[in-house]
């Protein structure tokens, strides 16, 4: 048995990508987008006309429209290939605007309904975890509309995520992981950082632990991976969602893989019950630094990458 089908045992293996056509490959349960993966995508010859046919087929409407009309056509494409969900991200320029992400993701849902897709069980609306986005997310929720609380890097965000009744939560490993390397700089010992001593895998295990003692129901899906150690150190969990790249280098090694996250051995722990108003959610976030920063840049980045999105749809349409 190779390690990706070891870690089926116990886990939910999702795809990261926009990349569909490798997904017969690594026959993933699930799969994730963002902006930046889509914007790759459509740069590749074989996607870029899912694009252009996109701007074509919709001309004259609203660029945001637009764009999400693209998201919903590679969402369809990959639940045509995939058994289960796939998530799909709102315009992270609305991360601080509750009533704005909302209603983006109530448009995209129509749009899925529209292609006839059981939005229910098989999509996911990608939210970023700040206080509006966990807002947003506890309103699609009580309307049916299940959400993926994602750029997660705090407690104090998994926290919240879990009392506003989020379906899932995406906390970033590796971006934790850049975090701590970069600002050790030449102090940073990568092997004694390693596996279960990662400090993105750190994180994610105390998310997880919290949540089966105390019963929160939320998924914990970890994602972006630096490395196959990150990954076998996370054995277990919920689901992880994993890069291509990654899946390849799991199905060719033969080693054995270790049950990691064990959600029984989990719930009888004794991390204390916290819980968090809008005041002291911020708090909490601005006292960890690595978390504030990385949610500011995730968002930037992300924003970046929308913006670069409608520059080539508005080529496109010339």
């Amino acid at each position: 048995m190779n390690q990706l089908d070891a870690l089926r045992q116990w886990t939910t293996v999702v795809a990261d990508t926009g990349d569909f056509k490798q997904l017969s490959v690594s026959r993933p349960q699930d799969a994730t987008t963002n902006p930046s993966l889509i914007l790759k995508a459509v740069q590749k010859p074989e996607y870029r006309p899912l694009l252009d046919e996109t701007v074509k087929k919709h001309a004259g409407k609203p660029l945001d429209e637009v764009i999400d009309r693209l998201l919903v056509r590679f969402g369809g494409e990959i639940l045509s290939i995939i058994p289960g969900r796939v998530s799909t991200e709102v315009d992270a320029r609305l991360s601080f605007d509750t009533a704005a992400t909302v209603a983006r993701g109530e448009r995209i849902v129509a749009l899925y309904k529209a292609e006839g897709i059981d939005t229910e069980k098989r999509l996911l609306i990608k939210v970023a975890s700040t206080w509006e986005g966990i807002e947003a997310a506890r309103e699609l929720e009580k309307k049916g509309i299940r959400t993926n609380l994602t750029l997660l890097f705090s407690f104090a965000q998994a926290v919240a995520c879990g009392a506003a009744g989020v379906q899932l939560i995406s906390p970033f490993v590796g971006r934790i992981y850049d975090w701590y390397k970069k600002s050790a700089g030449a102090k940073w010992d990568e092997a004694a950082s390693a596996g279960a001593n990662d400090p993105g895998v750190k994180s994610v295990r105390e998310i997880f632990n919290y949540y089966k003692q105390h019963g929160i129901k939320t998924e914990v899906m970890g994602a972006s991976f630096r490395n196959v150690g990150q990954i076998q150190a996370l054995a277990g969990c919920d689901l992880l969602t994993i890069s291509p790249e990654l899946l390849a280098e799991l199905a060719a090694s033969n080693e054995p893989l270790q049950h990691a996250l064990d959600a029984k051995a989990a719930s009888g722990g004794d991390i204390a019950k916290v819980s968090y108003d809008e005041a002291g959610f911020r708090f909490a976030l601005n006292e960890d630094a690595m978390a504030t920063e990385k949610l500011a840049e995730g968002i930037r980045a992300f924003a970046a990458d929308a913006v670069k999105l409608e520059k080539l749809m508005q080529e496109s349409g010339k």
